[in-house]
C-alpha cells in the first residue's frame, strides 16, 4: 500500500471519527500552564463540542487508525468494509496535537481507534500517546480516550492517570443486539471494564491514614456511546438501559448516535434509518431523566409503541398527556412541578423560586427570568395571566407540532 502523508491521514482519520459521539471537556479539574507546561482545560479555544454549561470546546477528534480486526455489522470501519485505511503513529498524534494547540485551533484531544493486531497493542499505543503528551510535552489541555474493554485492565488503569475522561462503548441498547451485530464483542466484558473504571474513580475519594488522596483518575469521569436505530429497540428500552448505566457506573454522560445504514451492510441489518431528530429527542429525554425528576415510564407513555414523539419535545408530550395537572400557579406550586412545565428550564425555575420569595410574579416577569412563555402559556397562571380554556383546547398540540411538509420525489 502506498505511504500516505500526514495531511492525507488526517483527512481520512478525522472523517472516520465522526461516528464517535463527541464529549465536551466540562467537569475535569482546573489545570493551566501559567507555572510551566503547555495548554489548559479552561478558556475558549477540528471538532466543536458543547459543555452542559453552554461553552463551545474545540477538540482534535481523530481515530488512531481505522484498521480494525472486528467485523461489527453497523461499523463503517469493520474489517470487511471497503474503505480507505490509514494509521497514525504515536509520534504523529503527539505532533498533531501539540502543533494544533500552539496554533490555537484546539483545546484538547479526543482519541479513539479501531482495534489493530489485538486490543492490548491498540490500548498500549493510545496510553503511550497520552503519557507522552502529559509527561514529555507538558500538555495540560483536555484528553479524552475511548478505551477498549478487551484490553488488559492495567492498560486501562494507566489510561485513567493521563486522560481527563475515559469512555467504553456499550455499542447497542441490548445484549441481544450486540450478540447479533457485533458477535466478537462481549457485553459482560464491556460492563466489567466499565465497573472497574467506576470502582477506580470511587477509590480516589478515599484518603490514606495520613490524609493523602490517591492519584487522580479520569477526573472528568466516564461516559459511553450507544448506537440507536441499528436494531429494533424502542426508546423506552434505550432510556431504560441508559438509566441503569447512569446508576450502575456513575457515568457522566450516555451519548446517543443515530445509525446510518452502510450500503454493503444492509444484508446484515434491518433497513431502519431513524432521522437525526430521534437522536435529538433521546438527548432531551435523557436530560429530563437526570435533571427534571422524570422516569422512563412517564417520558415514553405518550405513545403506545414505547417510542418518543418525534414532532414535539418529550416534556411537552408529557404535559399534553397530563393536562389535568395544569395549569399551575408559578407563585405557589412546588419546584418539582415547575420543572415539569414546558418552557421552564432548571435555571428559570431557580430564578422563579428566588424571586417569588420577595414578591408576587407577574406574567411579564417570566420573560425577564428566561422562560419560554409561548410554550408555557397553556400550563401556568401568574398575576395578570390565566390560560382560560387554552389548556384543554383540542388543537393545543397542533400549535406546537411542525406543519406538514411536501416530501421531495428526487
Amino acid at each position: 500500500m502506498a505511504q500516505l502523508d500526514l495531511q492525507k491521514k488526517l483527512a481520512i482519520l478525522s472523517d472516520a471519527a465522526r461516528y464517535d459521539a463527541s464529549c465536551a471537556s466540562s467537569g475535569t479539574t482546573r489545570r493551566d500552564s501559567t507555572k510551566g507546561g503547555l495548554g489548559s482545560t479552561e478558556g475558549s479555544g477540528i471538532c466543536h463540542s458543547y459543555a452542559p454549561d453552554g461553552r463551545c470546546i474545540s477538540l482534535l477528534k481523530i481515530l488512531m487508525t481505522n484498521f480494525c480486526i472486528y467485523d461489527c455489522a453497523y461499523c463503517i470501519n469493520r474489517v470487511s468494509s471497503n474503505v480507505q485505511r490509514a494509521r497514525f503513529t504515536p509520534d504523529e498524534v503527539v505532533q498533531l496535537t501539540i502543533e494544533f494547540y500552539r496554533r490555537n485551533y484546539i483545546e484538547g484531544l479526543f482519541l479513539s481507534s479501531g482495534v489493530i493486531q489485538n486490543p492490548d497493542k491498540t490500548m498500549e499505543d493510545m496510553v503511550e500517546i497520552a503519557r507522552r503528551l502529559r509527561q514529555d510535552e507538558g500538555f495540560k489541555g483536555y484528553i479524552h480516550l475511548k478505551t477498549i474493554p478487551d484490553a488488559d485492565q492495567a492498560l486501562i488503569d494507566q489510561a485513567g492517570l493521563y486522560a481527563d475522561r475515559l469512555s467504553i462503548n456499550v455499542e447497542l441498547p441490548t445484549d441481544r443486539a450486540v450478540q447479533a451485530y457485533a458477535p466478537e464483542k462481549s457485553p459482560a466484558t464491556i460492563r466489567r471494564a466499565m465497573g472497574k473504571v467506576s470502582d477506580k474513580r470511587a477509590a480516589q475519594k478515599d484518603r490514606s491514614y495520613r490524609g493523602k488522596r490517591p492519584t487522580k483518575f479520569a477526573p472528568a469521569g466516564q461516559s459511553t456511546q450507544m448506537i440507536v436505530g441499528a436494531d429494533q429497540s424502542t426508546d423506552a428500552t434505550i432510556l431504560g438501559q441508559s438509566t441503569s448505566l447512569y446508576q450502575g457506573y456513575k457515568l457522566r454522560r450516555v451519548y446517543y448516535s443515530a445509525f446510518s445504514p452502510i450500503p454493503d451492510a444492509t444484508a446484515k441489518l434491518p433497513l431502519v434509518k431513524p432521522p437525526l431528530i430521534r437522536e435529538h429527542r433521546l438527548y432531551q429525554a435523557d436530560w429530563l431523566l437526570r435533571f427534571y425528576g422524570f422516569d422512563v415510564g412517564e417520558i415514553t407513555a405518550a405513545r403506545s409503541d414505547g417510542n418518543l414523539d418525534l414532532e414535539i419535545d418529550p416534556k411537552l408530550a408529557w404535559a399534553l398527556q397530563n393536562r389535568a395537572l395544569f395549569p399551575v400557579d408559578v407563585n405557589t406550586t412546588s419546584r418539582e412541578m415547575l420543572l415539569r412545565v414546558p418552557g421552564f428550564g432548571t435555571k428559570t425555575v431557580g430564578r422563579i423560586l428566588q424571586t417569588r420569595r420577595q414578591r408576587t410574579l407577574r406574567y411579564e416577569d417570566l420573560l425577564r427570568l428566561g422562560a419560554s412563555v409561548k410554550k408555557a402559556q397553556p400550563f401556568i397562571t401568574a398575576l395578570g395571566w390565566t390560560p382560560g380554556a387554552m389548556t384543554d383546547a383540542a388543537n393545543l398540540r397542533a400549535r406546537y407540532a411542525p406543519p406538514p411538509e411536501q416530501l421531495t420525489l428526487l
